[in-house]
């Protein structure tokens, strides 16, 4: 009998410990599945830092009246460029984000632009890229989704808790964003 008994709280034990270690490395992989992923949206604002003023340069000389909106663009580029941690990588994308908006309203507003070729493809590129990086936002905010649930789930919750794991702040929207653009002439 006890035997048995020694038997039966061994297997416990190492159930737990086994159900430790997989909940441990679980959270290793979500962590990792996470900055993997951030990795991925910082290729795509990179992307976007790297294309768009190639393409925006090729616009200028037909442009030249909004220069306040290509110095925003610059301007923003810098700071993204400059930005140490995720969150500061956030604003400046935001303030990108801003500028492009501003951009695509003036060029909708003058239809003889429109129809030059290397606006449309400056366009089409702007509209590209912002949809990639939505889709790599929206899949970053999938991750800390999941990841956080985990961390706040109870029993994983307390080896989270142990093990230092903590919940991940999900890509928001800048204040202001959920407005349109205002161009003025």
């Amino acid at each position: 009998m006890k035997n048995k008994t020694l038997l039966i709280v061994a297997a416990v034990v190492l159930l737990v410990v086994i159900y430790v270690f997989g909940t441990y490395n679980s959270f290793i992989n979500g962590r990792e599945a996470i900055n993997g992923q951030w990795a991925q949206v910082e290729s795509q604002y990179q992307r976007r830092l790297d294309l768009i003023p190639n393409l925006v340069n090729s616009v200028k000389g037909a442009m030249k009246q909004e220069q306040a909106i290509f110095d925003a663009i610059a301007n923003a580029r810098t700071k993204y460029g400059s930005a140490a941690t995720v969150d500061e990588k956030a604003v400046a994308a935001g303030q990108v984000e801003t500028a492009l908006s501003r951009l695509l309203v003036v060029m909708e507003n003058y239809p003889t632009l429109k129809s030059s070729d290397t606006v449309q493809t400056l366009m089409a590129q702007l509209e590209g890229t912002e949809n990639r990086v939505s889709v790599e936002r929206q899949r970053f905010n999938d991750f800390v989704k999941t990841f956080n649930a985990k961390v706040q789930r109870f029993p994983s919750n307390i080896i989270a808790n142990v093990f230092g794991f903590a919940t991940r702040a999900y890509f928001e929207a800048q204040a202001g964003a959920e407005n349109a653009p205002q161009v003025q002439f």
